[in-house]
């Protein structure tokens, strides 16, 4: 006589959930966690010191009316100033503006000389010491040298040239249309280069299999370009575009050496209304408005990078 089965048709009894075991200090000494955090605790002080405590401080800032001296504490007083500024949203457009430019010429330009000079086969050193050159002359040297050539006059040293051309002369930074597209000008020679390192250093990852197959295929070099090489540095290309928006949205040196923000604001950026703000009239006269408009730009960068890099997300690790 066999015995039912009484289980027949029941579920199968849950497995039981493992037991996490809170992990106690002694452990977590034994681990090596307070030799570790011994190492550790020199960079986080540095850091804190140099970084964290500047941001805690600005912050603080922004809500006083302070010269360094005497403080006076105004709440949103300074965030109200600035939105009340007149010349907020002309640096607003006038530092999109500088971005957009800056992408159009200064973010195709660098990858086009990395694969033009991947394909060097001899002098491939001297063509990279050549394009990071400009990196190594000193920021406010390249300016004032590039101020010189920008000269306004027929025998400038750019109207020179482009008069050898039957063009120009152009006013260059003298005129509100052409001052900001000749600091973009400027800005893609002085910055390119370091990018153009970073693209020569990514595509030496390129397997060179994938190009002798694809040109055993009949691809010229353009379909070379978008089917071998612009996949492989698509993680690159991300990082280094969110980089020269987060640096185009910064721009100072430039619009101040060049222009000083004119001719009539058309170069005024936020930064430079930033410094005016601190610096302008008298020393230390708009601090508080200065660090919260220095804030509200952080925010806005930051809040602009976490969209991009969710946006992006699928399109880098894919």
């Amino acid at each position: 006589m066999t015995t039912p089965d009484v289980t027949r048709g029941r579920a199968p009894a849950p497995e039981p959930t493992p037991v996490r075991r809170r992990r106690s200090p002694a452990a977590w000494v034994r681990r090596g966690g307070l030799s570790a955090l011994v190492f550790a605790l020199p960079l986080l002080l540095v850091f804190g010191v140099f970084s964290w405590l500047p941001i805690g401080r600005a912050v603080l800032m922004s809500f006083q009316e302070t010269n360094l001296i005497t403080t006076t504490w105004v709440g949103l007083d300074n965030f109200r100033a600035v939105f009340a500024d007149p010349l907020l949203p002309q640096a607003l457009r006038n530092t999109a503006w500088f971005a957009v430019l800056a992408l159009l010429f200064g973010y195709p330009v660098p990858l086009v000389a990395a694969v033009l000079m991947s394909d060097v086969r001899r002098l491939k050193g001297l063509f990279s010491a050549l394009a990071y050159l400009p990196v190594v002359v000193p920021p406010v040297v390249a300016v004032l040298l590039w101020k010189f050539f920008y000269d306004p006059r027929p025998e400038g040293v750019f109207n020179s040239i482009l008069g050898w051309l039957g063009a120009g002369p152009f006013p260059w930074l003298q005129d509100q249309t052409w001052a900001m597209p000749s600091l973009v000008l400027e800005a893609t020679w002085a910055a390119a280069g370091g990018t153009v390192i970073i693209y020569l250093a990514a595509l030496t990852s390129v397997p060179a299999e994938l190009y002798d197959a694809a040109e055993v295929d009949g691809a010229s070099i353009w379909r070379k370009i978008w089917h071998v090489t612009l996949p492989h540095l698509r993680g690159v290309l991300l990082i280094t575009l969110i980089l020269q928006v987060i640096g185009t949205a910064q721009v100072f040196l430039e619009p101040y050496l060049f222009t000083g923000g004119g001719p009539a604001n058309a170069t005024l950026t936020i930064l430079l209304l930033i410094y005016r703000y601190a610096f302008g009239q008298s020393l230390g006269a708009d601090y508080g408005q200065a660090t919260a408009l220095s804030l509200l730009l952080a925010v806005l960068l930051a809040v602009a990078s976490l969209a991009y890099f969710r946006l992006t997300r699928r399109w880098s690790t894919s």
